[in-house]
């Protein structure tokens, strides 16, 4: 009887063992999948994270190029600013705006903030903004970064409450600084007098305001799209003012040299930014 109990425990024993064994292979065959999983996962987490910073790098590399692809300010619009003429000053604001200050013979109470156009340097308006401030009209050239007015909409703000003695202000802007000086203007209408579009539209409506538009654009334009321009005319109260320039192109409100697609103009530079500025003064009927 000893010896079968005895044989039945070493039986058990036995069989004991091998389950214990079994069950250890099997975790260790369970352990090294679940390592081989994780293995894989870490490897594609480590291709997903190389894959994400290079897009990074790549989208970087692209905005640069694209940032400091730009149309600089010429000689003329240099000199503007550096030797300016019929007793004006420029000075230059907290944010890199340049004011265009008329001499003291003039009434000065009007004011007009500019928004520059896409990638141009925005000093390339001072031509235009010296021959406005000539006839009294102070003009605040506004400076946006990498020149795109679209990343700084609000760059108008607090500019007015800087000048107290300006009681009417305009506002306006070049291609899509003048898009962006409407998207402005949606909770500012009340604040202005009129906006100035020089080849530009508005993309916001403005048609419940009561503000006085002039929009001049030259008849060589090749940028501006004319059936937007057509289109968002609607934007506009029902008595805005137009005004197309014969011969003028879509650069020649500044003073950049020739724009990519404009077409060609059949008048200076010179010439189409002293009949938008005597348009521009008799719109707003300085002194």
């Amino acid at each position: 009887m000893k010896s079968e109990i005895e044989t039945s425990g070493i039986t058990e024993t036995s069989e004991t063992n091998e389950t214990n064994e079994t069950n250890e292979t099997n975790e260790t065959i369970e352990t090294n999948e679940i390592n081989k999983i994780n293995k894989k996962r870490h490897s594609r987490g480590k291709i997903a994270a190389a894959i994400l910073a290079a897009l990074i790098v790549l989208l970087l590399v692209v905005s640069g190029i694209y940032v400091s692809d730009y149309y600089h300010a010429d000689d003329a619009a240099e000199a503007a600013i550096a030797q300016p003429a019929g007793g004006l000053e420029v000075l230059t604001g907290d944010e890199g705006e340049l004011v265009f200050c008329p001499s003291a013979e003039h009434d000065l109470h009007t004011g007009l903030i500019f928004y520059p156009g896409g990638k141009v340097e925005y000093t390339a308006y001072a031509p235009l903004m010296s021959r406005l401030a000539g006839q009294g009209l102070t003009c605040i050239l506004l400076k946006m970064p990498f020149n795109l007015a679209i990343l700084d909409t609000g760059a108008a703000d607090g500019i007015t409450a800087q000048y107290p003695d300006i009681t009417d202000w305009y506002i306006g802007g070049h291609s899509l600084g003048g898009v962006c000086a409407c998207m402005y203007l949606e909770d500012h209408a009340s604040e202005y007098e009129g906006v100035l579009l020089l080849g530009a539209y508005s993309s916001t409506d403005l048609s419940g305001t009561d503000l006085d538009v002039l929009c001049i654009y030259g008849s060589e334009d090749g940028v501006m799209d004319r059936e937007k321009y057509a289109q968002s005319l609607g934007n506009l109260p029902a008595d805005y003012s137009e005004y197309v320039i014969e011969g003028g192109c879509h650069a020649g409100f500044g003073s950049y040299g020739a724009q990519e697609g404009d077409g060609s103009p059949a008048i200076s530079g010179e010439e189409q930014q002293t009949i938008t500025a005597d348009l521009v003064l008799t719109w707003v009927d300085v002194h």
